[in-house]
């Protein structure tokens, strides 16, 4: 009975609070046996009680985490404390809690903005041709409009500017920071995969493809790569296994990170080959 209700009530919840797109990178801050570990994503959509996302490592439902993002065309991060109600293949919900009316404000403005411009050309009734509608249509002409206009416009350069800045950190997020180009001149020590794999804090597991699970393809995938003097990965490049693996492999070991490889106390980057397992 408090199951059917529990599901009641969250389906309530979900009509109640309309979901809206929102693209832009997050930050999820979620703590490992009393260590913060920060694992960076991509929103999907966000809603009053909650954010969608896509994120570059492992979460389970249930986990207290931490998430900051920011709403297009504002000025501040939005951050907030979360519970993790699902996950599957790096997609996970979060529901946030303890928000205050600042920030529930901050996205209900922002979501009836959003509504706004959508549908803004959508917002007039229609009426029949008769007197009073073409007099409201004359009203409508007035200088008013003309403002109003102006700050659609405006608001809409803003918006333009704002998702083009958050697209383009996703994009350096994605390509993280240059690669050899940027050690261009420097010597490169190679360090054995067996030394490097003492040093990995935060190790991505691959998404095993539906199609090579279903015809059960199994094998190893060897991956060069190149690790900063931060522990980041800077480039890589499968160098053997199947496939139809590669991709997978390689896109779970760029968010690998390693604590930084020291050469008489300095950190320096470090070239090393990897091993990504897959099996059914």
């Amino acid at each position: 009975m408090s199951a059917a209700v529990g599901t009641s009530a969250s389906n309530r919840r979900t009509r109640r609070n309309h979901r809206y797109s929102l693209a832009v990178p997050i930050d999820v801050t979620v703590l490992r046996s009393g260590v913060p570990d920060s694992i960076p994503g991509r929103a999907v959509n966000v809603c009053e009680s909650g954010l969608g996302a896509v994120v570059a490592g492992e979460l389970h439902s249930g986990d207290s985490v931490g998430v900051e993002f920011r709403l297009p065309s504002t000025a501040s991060p939005f951050q907030a404390k979360a519970i993790v109600r699902y996950e599957a293949r790096l997609q996970c919900g979060l529901e946030f809690q303890g928000l205050s009316a600042q920030q529930r404000d901050a996205i209900r403005y922002w979501a009836l903005r959003t509504d706004d411009q959508a549908h803004g050309e959508h917002t007039l009734p229609e009426h029949s041709a008769s007197a009073p509608a073409k007099v409201s249509r004359r009203k409508m002409a007035s200088p008013s409009r003309r403002v109003l206009w102006m700050a659609l416009a405006a608001f809409s350069l803003v918006c333009g500017l704002g998702l083009w800045q958050w697209y383009s950190a996703w994009n350096d997020l994605e390509a993280a920071v240059p690669g050899k180009q940027y050690l261009a001149g420097k010597e490169i020590p190679k360090v054995p995969a067996s030394q490097m794999e003492q040093l990995v804090t935060h190790r991505v597991d691959p998404v095993y493809p539906d199609a090579a699970r279903q015809s059960k393809l199994q094998g190893v995938v060897l991956i060069d790569m190149l690790v900063g003097p931060d522990g980041t990965v800077l480039d890589l490049h499968p160098v053997s296994g199947p496939a139809e693996l590669t991709a997978a492999a390689a896109d779970a070991v760029r968010w690998w990170r390693f604590q930084p490889y020291r050469v008489n106390g300095q950190a320096v980057a470090v070239e090393t080959t990897v091993a990504v397992d897959f099996h059914p």
